[in-house]
C-alpha cells in the first residue's frame, strides 16, 4: 500500500512540476491550430502554426512577466524573418552558402547577452534547421513565415492564461525545490556527527548541492526581484521574499557552523548523549524544511510533526546533566563548545519559524520591513549593448569558438545531407544543434542519449504502427509522446529522446505510408549528425575545462576577498548589514558554485584533458572552506556585541588579503604585483595580542565573576581561531595555485 502512495505521490510531484507546466503549454498551442485546420482541410497551415509555437517556447524561461512577453516577442518575429530569409536566398547557391553560415554564426553568438539570449539563439537555430523542411516561393514563402509568426503569437497567448489563471504557482514551486535542497544540505551537515563519517563524501556531495542552490537562488531571484522591481510588491510576493531571504541566511548560517569534529568526539565519547542529542536536532531541522517543502508542493496546510524547541530543550538539559557529571571547572571548555552549537541550533530554529509561518499564518507589514531595500541590486542588468557582441569576437571567447565550431558542423551537415542520398537534410542539422554544447562532456553525453532514444523511440513506434492503424488513437499517442518529449526535456534527455522520435514517428505514420523508411532515415540522420557533434567538439577549437579553470579560479578567490573586505568593513564600522555585504556573500555563494560546475565540467572529459585534477579539487574544496570560515566569523560579528576592531584584526585580515591578492597574481601571470607579508612570528603575535586585548578589555569593563569571565574569554579564543584557520587557508591557496600554475 506504501507503495502505491509512494507511485501517487511521485506522480502528482512530476504533473505538479514547471517542467510538466512548459510541457502542456506548448503542446496546447502546438496541437490546437493542428485540430482546427485539419477540420478545415488545411492541415498544413495548422502545422505551421504549431511549427511557431514550439520554436518559440524555448525563450519562455523563469522572469517577470514584462521581461517573459518582451523575450517570446522577440523570439516569435525572430524564428518567422528567419525562416522567410532562408526561403528568399535559397534558390541563389551563389550567395546562399555564405548567408547561411553568417546566419548561423550570428545567431549562435546571441548567447553572449546571457540565459535568455541563449534560449533565443536556440530557437533561431532550430528555426533555420526546419526551414529546410518546407522551402516555399513567392506569396507561398510569406504565408509560411505569417502562420509560424502566428503560432509564436499564440503560444505567448497560451502562456500568458496560465500565468493569470496560477500567478504565483511557478514561485511556490521553486520555493517549495530551495526548501528541499537547503534541507538536503542540513542533512549532509548532520551527516558529519556521525562517528567515523566520510567527510571527504558527504563535503562533495556539498559542493555539488551548493552548484543546484545557485541555479534555483537565481531563478527565484530573477523572478521575485524583477517582478517586484517592474510592477511594484504584492503582499504574496514580499511573502516569497521574506522566505527567500531566510532561506539564504539558514544557508549561511549551516555553511558558518565549521565545527571541528574529531575534536569534539575525542572530548565527549565518554558521553554520547551531548553529540547524539545535537545530530538528532540538526536531522530534526531538516527534516522540518523538507516536511514544509512537500507541503508547498502538494499546496496543503503545513503542521510541523518535529517540535524544534522541545529539541533544542533536550539539548540544553543534555548540557547541564554533562556539567553537573563532570563538575564546572572540569566541564567548562565542553559547556563552552556545546553552548556554542546550541547557540547555531537556535538561530536556525528562529529562521525555520520565519519560514513556517509565512505558510502558516497571515503576516502583517512589520513582518516585511526592510527587506526589499536595493533589491534591483542583486539583479544582472537587462540591457544588450553591441560592445559585448563585439568584445567576445575573438579565440579567448568560449562562445565564440563554440559559435564557429557549430557552423562549420552545421555547413558539413548540410552538405553531406545534400550532396549524399540522406532522406531528410534538416534532421542531421536538428540533431546537431540540440547536441552540440560548449563544453564536451555535455555534448558527448547527449550524443549518446539522442542516438539510443532515437533508435529505441523509433523500434518502440514502428512496432505501435505495426499493430494499431486507427488514427484518432495514433494522433492521441502523439499527443501524450509531444507532452512527455517536451516535460523530460530538462529532467532526462535520453527519455525526452525516445519520446520526441515516438511523436515525430506516429505523425509521419499518419500523414505518409512509408513508415519503415522513415524509421530508417531518422536513425541515420541521428547517427550522422550526432558524429558530427562529437567529433566536431573534440577536434574544432575544443573549450576544454582545464584552460577555463584560472578564471573560474580567480572568479571564486575575488569573491571570497571581496566578502572578507566586506566582513572587516562592518566589524569596524558596525551598524546595519550594509546592501554591499549581502552583495558580496551572495556573490562568494554564486562564484564557488560556479568553480565547483567547473570542476564537474571536467570530470567528464576525456582523462588527457583532466589537467591538474587533484590541485583543482583542492583549491574547489579550499575555496568552499575559505567561504565556510568567512561566514562563520560574519554571523559571529552580526550576531555578538563586539568590541571596536582592533589594529591587530585588521592586520591579520589585511594578512589574509594580501595572500588572496597574490594568489590572484599568480593566476594572470602578473610576479610585478605580488606583495610582502608579515613573518610567521610577527602573526603570531598578533594573534597573542588581539588575545590580551580582549582580556583588558574585559577586565576595564563592567564587573564579572570569574566564571562569565573564562566564558568571554573562550569567546574571544573562538574569534582567534577562526582568524587563525582563515589565514592558514588563504596561505594553503596561495601555495596550492603556485603548484597548480608551476605544472
Amino acid at each position: 500500500m506504501q507503495q502505491y502512495y509512494d507511485m501517487i505521490y511521485k506522480i502528482r510531484k512530476f504533473t505538479d512540476s514547471t517542467y510538466f507546466t512548459n510541457a502542456i503549454k506548448v503542446t496546447i498551442a502546438a496541437v490546437i491550430p493542428v485540430v482546427i485546420f485539419s477540420f478545415l482541410g488545411k492541415f498544413e497551415m495548422g502545422f505551421a502554426i504549431a511549427l511557431g509555437a514550439v520554436f518559440t517556447y524555448p525563450s519562455d524561461i523563469p522572469s517577470s512577466l514584462k521581461h517573459k512577453i518582451n523575450g517570446v516577442l522577440v523570439t516569435a518575429f525572430l524564428v518567422a524573418g528567419i525562416n522567410l530569409l532562408v526561403n528568399i536566398v535559397f534558390p541563389y547557391s551563389w550567395i546562399f552558402y555564405p548567408f547561411l553560415a553568417v546566419l548561423i554564426f550570428l545567431i549562435s553568438m546571441l548567447s553572449v547577452y546571457g540565459q535568455r539570449a541563449t534560449m533565443v539563439s536556440f530557437s533561431g537555430l532550430i528555426a533555420v534547421s526546419l526551414a529546410f523542411a518546407s522551402i516555399n516561393t513567392g506569396w507561398a514563402m510569406l504565408l509560411h513565415a505569417g502562420l509560424i509568426l502566428a503560432g509564436g503569437l499564440f503560444y505567448l497567448l497560451i502562456s500568458l492564461i496560465f500565468h493569470y489563471i496560477r500567478p504565483h504557482r511557478y514561485v511556490e514551486l521553486q520555493i517549495a525545490e530551495c526548501i528541499r535542497l537547503t534541507a538536503k544540505y542540513l542533512k549532509l551537515r548532520g551527516d558529519l556527527w556521525t562517528l567515523n563519517a566520510d567527510r571527504k563524501s558527504i563535503i562533495e556531495k556539498q559542493l555539488h548541492l551548493q552548484v543546484e542552490l545557485n541555479t534555483i537562488h537565481q531563478n527565484i531571484r530573477e523572478v521575485l526581484i524583477s517582478s517586484h522591481t517592474t510592477s511594484g510588491s504584492s503582499n504574496q510576493n514580499r511573502k516569497m521574499l521574506l522566505v527567500f531571504i531566510s532561506l539564504v541566511e539558514i544557508l549561511e548560517l549551516a555553511l558558518s557552523t565549521a565545527f571541528d569534529h574529531d575534536k569534539l568526539h575525542q572530548k565527549f565519547d565518554d558521553y554520547p548523549k551531548v553529540l547524539h542529542t545535537y545530530q538528532n536536532l540538526a536531522y530534526n531541522l531538516a527534516a522540518s524544511l523538507k516536511q514544509l517543502s512537500k507541503s508547498v508542493k502538494k499546496s496543503t496546510k503545513y503542521i510541523s510533526k518535529h517540535t524544534l524547541l522541545g529539541d533544542l530543550n533536550a539539548l540544553q538539559l543534555a548540557i547541564t546533566d554533562y556539567e553537573n557529571d563532570l563538575g564546572k571547572t572540569t566541564a567548562s571548555e565542553g559547556v563552552f563548545m556545546l553552548t556554542t552549537m546550541l547557540q547555531y541550533a537556535e538561530k536556525q530554529v528562529e529562521k525555520i519559524k520565519i519560514v513556517e509561518r509565512a505558510f502558516t499564518v497571515t503576516f502583517n507589514s512589520h513582518d516585511f520591513k526592510g527587506i526589499d531595500t536595493d533589491l534591483e541590486k542583486f539583479l544582472t542588468p537587462q540591457y544588450y549593448p553591441l560592445s559585448t557582441l563585439t568584445q567576445n569576437l575573438s579565440f579567448s571567447s568560449t562562445i565564440f569558438r563554440h559559435s564557429l565550431r557549430l557552423t562549420i558542423t552545421l555547413m558539413l551537415g548540410f552538405i553531406i545531407g545534400k550532396f549524399l542520398p540522406f532522406h531528410n537534410v534538416y534532421w542531421i542539422l536538428l540533431t546537431i544543434i540540440v547536441i552540440m554544447r560548449p563544453g564536451y562532456g555535455l555534448t558527448k553525453e547527449r550524443s549518446f542519449h539522442r542516438i539510443i532514444g532515437t533508435v529505441i523511440g523509433g523500434l518502440v513506434a514502428f512496432g505501435i504502427l505495426f499493430i494499431v492503424k486507427d488514427n484518432i488513437i495514433i494522433s492521441v499517442l502523439s499527443i501524450v509522446c509531444m507532452l512527455l518529449g517536451f516535460s523530460f526535456t530538462q529532467i532526462n534527455y535520453k527519455v525526452s529522446a525516445i519520446f520526441v522520435t515516438m511523436y515525430v514517428v506516429f505523425i509521419y505514420g499518419i500523414i505518409t505510408p512509408n513508415i519503415g523508411d522513415l524509421v530508417q532515415y531518422r536513425i541515420l540522420d541521428t547517427v550522422v549528425g550526432a558524429t558530427l557533434a562529437f567529433l566536431a567538439n573534440h577536434f574544432l577549437w575544443p573549450s576544454w575545462e582545464f584552460l577555463n579553470i584560472p578564471l573560474y579560479l580567480e572568479k571564486a578567490i575575488k569573491a571570497n576577498q571581496d566578502y572578507l573586505k566586506e566582513i572587516s568593513i562592518f566589524y569596524n564600522k558596525k551598524g546595519n548589514i550594509s546592501t554591499s555585504y549581502r552583495l558580496a556573500r551572495k556573490n562568494a555563494f554564486i562564484e564557488i558554485g560556479n568553480l565547483m560546475a567547473s570542476f564537474q565540467r571536467m570530470v567528464q572529459e576525456p582523462k588527457s584533458k583532466q589537467k591538474q585534477m587533484p590541485q583543482v579539487y583542492k583549491l574547489t574544496v579550499l575555496n568552499h572552506s575559505l567561504l565556510s570560515s568567512l561566514a562563520s566569523l560574519g554571523t559571529y560579528i552580526q550576531s555578538h556585541k563586539t568590541t571596536t576592531a582592533s589594529e591587530a584584526f585588521n592586520v591579520v585580515v589585511d594578512t589574509a588579503i594580501k595572500n588572496l591578492d597574490n594568489t590572484i597574481a599568480i593566476l594572470k601571470e602578473n610576479n610585478l604585483a605580488l606583495k610582502e607579508n608579515l613573518p610567521q612570528e610577527d602573526l603570531a603575535m598578533r594573534f597573542t595580542e588581539l588575545k590580551n586585548i580582549r582580556e583588558k578589555e574585559l577586565k576595564e569593563g563592567i564587573p564579572i565573576d570569574e566564571d562569565a569571565f573564562q566564558l568571554k574569554m573562550q569567546e574571544a579564543q573562538l574569534v582567534i581561531e577562526q582568524l587563525i584557520w582563515l589565514t592558514n587557508l588563504s596561505e594553503n591557496i596561495l601555495k596550492t595555485t603556485k603548484i597548480l600554475k608551476d605544472s
